[in-house]
């Protein structure tokens, strides 16, 4: 009897997870459901580069690509349920498709808000380069990662940008105050009007309404966040907590079905713990091992947590998690410099700003070794970061 293996999320983890699948020799029937009539794409130039033109749309492979392959690719296709019992799921038309391994790649859904528009799909991404014209009033509520990246974009198309956040300063809880300050500068200086600590109480046709007052708008676009798509997984009872719970293998409570991407929060053998990292590496290589463990292969996953930005002339990259304290090593005015987290005395994090010289993986190196750093040592510019792994 021939396997079959399906995959219940058509985006990058999903497709990554069905690559792997024939990489690694599986000739049993491979299904991928995807909700979207589109074929798997990456997200992060939804809010970069395609946002602002300067790229084609981001698709994983073509579409020739999965026939090619031997791949049952059902975009416009919904999964409604999953039975474990039965070793089935089923689509919105009625259809059951029986299994002998399932992952769930079914990622996340973007929090809304009443008369503003979000960015999440490939679509989303379409409209909203339409709408970003020059003095085109563009108000973005939140001040992450998506909402930073649209206020670069908008900019970029001329438009008049105002960016609110709730926090005190944008990135606050993700960076902490001084890295936090960089991004405000930065956006300030390209001719953002950001306003923090502030309270949205509604969206109008032409206007935001805050606590004490009102910001005039022609499009308001909410980047507050996202939560993991779970009703799948909760409704089949499977454990849930901040996400599908899968083990560092990334299999659920039933082993037979397993989880990766934005959707899995995985137990992290380096870490101790378990995490749900929403970022694009994460959903490259997270499913390359759920593939490997759908095969049989005793593989974890344990890569640290890695994330980029590029907003104007800013470009980043980030790898572990920011705890403890803080240790600068460049300029910051100039922004260009490396920003070290150190708790109890080993590195958690690095982040480089227009620094390209090989700093996250000395960095991935440095947290893994748990080398003891100290921070004078760490902010020498004149200190190779390769020279002190112990």
């Amino acid at each position: 009897m021939v396997d079959t293996f399906a995959i219940v999320g058509a985006s990058l983890a999903g497709a990554k997870a069905a690559e792997t699948l024939r990489a690694e020799g599986f000739d049993g029937r491979i299904v991928l459901f995807g909700a979207e009539e589109h074929v798997p794409y990456e997200r992060p130039p939804l809010s970069k580069d395609y946002l602002q033109g300067r790229a084609e749309a981001p698709f994983v492979h073509p579409a020739e690509w999965y026939a090619e392959q031997g791949i049952d690719l059902r975009t416009g296709t919904r999964v409604t349920a999953v039975d474990p019992a039965a070793h089935e799921v089923e689509t919105a038309d009625g259809e059951r498709v029986g299994y002998t391994k399932l992952l769930l790649t079914t990622g996340s859904s973007v929090r809304s808000l009443a008369g503003a528009v979000t960015l999440r799909t490939l679509d989303d991404s379409d409209q909203l380069r339409a709408a970003l014209r020059p003095d085109v009033r563009v108000v973005i509520i939140g001040a992450g990662w998506i909402g930073l990246e649209v206020a670069a974009a908008a900019r970029a198309a001329g438009a008049r940008v105002t960016v609110l956040e709730h926090a005190a300063a944008p990135l606050l809880t993700v960076l902490g105050p001084e890295m936090a300050a960089v991004f405000a500068r930065l956006h300030v200086e390209n001719g953002v009007d950001l306003r923090c600590g502030v309270t949205v109480r509604a969206v109008r046709s032409d206007a935001v309404l805050l606590d004490d007052g009102r910001v005039g708008a022609d499009l308001v676009v909410a980047g507050i966040g996202i939560t993991p798509d779970v009703d799948l997984a909760r409704a089949a009872g499977l454990a849930v907590d901040n996400g599908v719970l899968v083990d560092e293998h990334l299999r659920t409570s039933d082993p037979d079905v397993l989880a990766a991407g934005d959707v899995a929060n995985a137990y992290h053998p380096l870490l101790g713990r378990h995490l749900r990292v929403e970022h694009w590496a994460n959903a490259l290589n997270q499913p390359v091992v759920a593939a490997q463990t759908m095969l049989g292969q005793d593989v974890a996953y344990d890569r640290l947590p890695y994330f980029f930005t590029d907003q104007y002339d800013l470009g980043m990259e980030y790898t572990g998690i920011a705890e403890g304290e803080l240790v600068v090593r460049g300029d910051l005015d100039a922004r260009e410099f490396v920003a070290f987290w150190l708790r109890d005395g080993r590195l958690s994090a690095a982040m480089n700003v227009n620094v390209w010289t090989g700093v996250p993986e000395a960095a991935q190196r440095l947290i893994r070794a748990g080398t003891p750093l100290d921070a004078a040592t760490l902010a020498d510019p004149d200190v190779p970061l390769d020279a002190l792994v112990g």
